[in-house]
C-alpha cells in the first residue's frame, strides 16, 4: 500500500487567494502592498525563482520591486540597499535572496532588514521573538511546514515529531513552531547518530538537510507522516526532495510531494506575509507606534 499524497497546490491556491482579497482591501483603501526582492547572483535558477514570486505577486494584486545589484555587489552596498528599503515607506515586505557573492556575510546583512519587514524571517531578531512567543515572521518555509500540518489536519499536540536538520531558515524555527502546538520535538543533524533511532517511532517526520535521498524507507514506519522539505537539483534538472520517494512511499502512512508540496505553499505565504506587513505598518503609521 502506497503512502497518502500531501500535495501543496490546493492549499497554496487558498493562500494565495487570502493574499488576493487582503491585496484588494488595501487597495481600495489607498494602499498597494508592495514586496522588494534583492538578487545579487547570475545564478540561472534564482532567477527562476525570482521570476516567478514576482509572476505570482503580481497576480495577486502585490507590486514586486526587484533590485538586482549583480554578482559582483559588495557587502556594504547590500547593507546600504537592505537598510534603504527597511526605511522606504512604499516597501512593505524585503527578501534577501541567496546564493550571495563570495565573501559576502549573510549573517551581517539580514540584520539590516527591519523586522517589521522581514516577512521571511530572516533578521536573528524574528528567530528570538519567536523563541519567546513574541509576534514575528517565520521563514516561509518552516511556517508552509506547520500550514500543511493545518491543512490536512495532521495532530501534532503530545505526538512525537522528528525534524531532520537544524538551519536557521527550516530546522530551528520549525521546532519553535511545533513547540507552540504542544508536539515533543527532536532535531537530528549530523552528528544525532542512525538516524532511524529517532525517525522510525515518530509520529511525524519532517525532513529539511537538503540531502537528496536521506531519509529512506528503513528510517520510518508504517504510521510515519512524512513532509519533504527538500529541493535538490538533479543533473538533468529536475528537482526531488531528502526522502527517497520510491522507497519511502511503499512503507509510510503519508508523504508529501517534491515537486508539488511544501514548495508551492512557501510562495504563497511570502505573498501573504506581504499584505499582513502591509496592514500592520498602515495602522502602525496611524497609531505612531512604528519605529
Amino acid at each position: 500500500m502506497n503512502a497518502t499524497p500531501l500535495p501543496g497546490k490546493a492549499l497554496a491556491k487558498l493562500i494565495q487567494e487570502k493574499a488576493r482579497a487582503d491585496a484588494k482591501d488595501l487597495g481600495e483603501a489607498g494602499q498597494r502592498p508592495t514586496l522588494a526582492v534583492v538578487v545579487a547572483t547570475d545564478d540561472g535558477s534564482t532567477h527562476w525563482y525570482v521570476r516567478s514570486i514576482e509572476r505570482a505577486a503580481e497576480s495577486a494584486g502585490i507590486a514586486c520591486r526587484i533590485v538586482d545589484l549583480g554578482p559582483d555587489a559588495t557587502e556594504q552596498v547590500l547593507i546600504t540597499v537592505l537598510s534603504d528599503l527597511s526605511a522606504e515607506p512604499s516597501v512593505n515586505g524585503i527578501i534577501l535572496q541567496t546564493p550571495l557573492p563570495p565573501g559576502v556575510r549573510v549573517d551581517e546583512l539580514v540584520g539590516h532588514i527591519a523586522p517589521e519587514k522581514d516577512i521571511d524571517g530572516a533578521n536573528p531578531l524574528s528567530l528570538g521573538l519567536l523563541a519567546v512567543g513574541r509576534p514575528a515572521f517565520a521563514p516561509a518555509t518552516a511556517r508552509a511546514v506547520i500550514e500543511m500540518i493545518d491543512h490536512f489536519e495532521i495532530p501534532v499536540a503530545g505526538r512525537s515529531v522528528v525534524v531532520v536538520g537544524r538551519s536557521a531558515v527550516v530546522g530551528k524555527p520549525l521546532a519553535l513552531l511545533l513547540l507552540q502546538r504542544d508536539a515533543t520535538v527532536t532535531v537530528c543533524h549530523s552528528r544525532s547518530g542512525p538516524l532511524e533511532n529517532y525517525t522510525k517511532a515518530a509520529d511525524v517526520v519532517v525532513v529539511a538537510a537538503g540531502r537528496p535521498g536521506l531519509l529512506t524507507g528503513d528510517h520510518v514506519s508504517n504510521r510515519s507522516v512524512v513532509i519533504d522539505v527538500g529541493t535538490n537539483v538533479l543533473p538533468d534538472g529536475s528537482l526531488t526532495g531528502d526522502a527517497d520517494e520510491t522507497s519511502v512511499n511503499a512503507v509510510a502512512a503519508a508523504l508529501s510531494p517534491v515537486p508539488g508540496g511544501v514548495g508551492s505553499v512557501t510562495t504563497s505565504l511570502l505573498l501573504l506575509h506581504t499584505t499582513i506587513a502591509a496592514r500592520e505598518q498602515s495602522h502602525a503609521l496611524v497609531t505612531g507606534s512604528l519605529r
